[in-house]
């Protein structure tokens, strides 16, 4: 299980896309280095969110996991899109705040690190992975990542645990 890492990393290459809209609207402001920077960040965030998965599916133990519900939970997208295309709607490149947005999204990693309130991860959904609630027969909830559509909960699954509520489907 890798615990608060898993978490961090999984919401921190969620916001990948946003990088690829700010270096759209620095190059067209003339800004080319900081541009080829975001794009350089961005596509690092992209791998290393790759790389999370293809490790946790290669090296962490598997369990039998049993599911009495599902909910699909990749359903609040809306945010992350407004998120993603806010850089958009600027006036200019200039007139962006770095002072109030750079803060801001490491204190929104750190709290999403720390704590359970998790938000699934969109750059995911484009490599067609879901998420879904997942509740045992004991009544505990998790967050299943997944490339399946389950449609039923009886569905027996193979997981591994990336953090204490994240499961990943391990299933081949």
């Amino acid at each position: 299980m890798f615990s608060w890492l898993a978490k961090l990393l999984l919401t921190s290459t969620s916001i990948a896309p946003v990088g690829f809209t700010y270096a759209w609207v620095a190059w067209f402001a003339g800004e080319k280095a900081f541009a080829a920077l975001a794009v350089c960040l961005s596509l690092f965030l992209v791998l290393l969110c790759i790389w999370l998965l293809r490790y946790a599916n290669n090296s962490l133990e598997r369990i039998d996991f049993s599911v009495s519900t599902v909910e699909a939970a990749d359903r609040e997208n809306m945010g992350f899109l407004i998120l993603y295309l806010l850089p958009l709607f600027t006036a200019s490149f200039d007139t962006l705040n770095w002072e109030v947005w750079l803060p801001t999204l490491v204190i929104f990693a750190i709290i999403t690190s720390t704590g359970y309130s998790y938000h699934f991860n969109p750059l995911l959904g484009v490599m067609r992975w879901h998420f879904y609630k997942v509740s045992t027969p004991e009544g505990v909830t998790y967050v299943l990542i997944t490339k399946k559509e389950l449609r039923r909960a009886s569905q027996p699954l193979v997981v591994s645990q990336l953090t204490e509520y994240i499961i990943l489907d391990t299933e081949d």
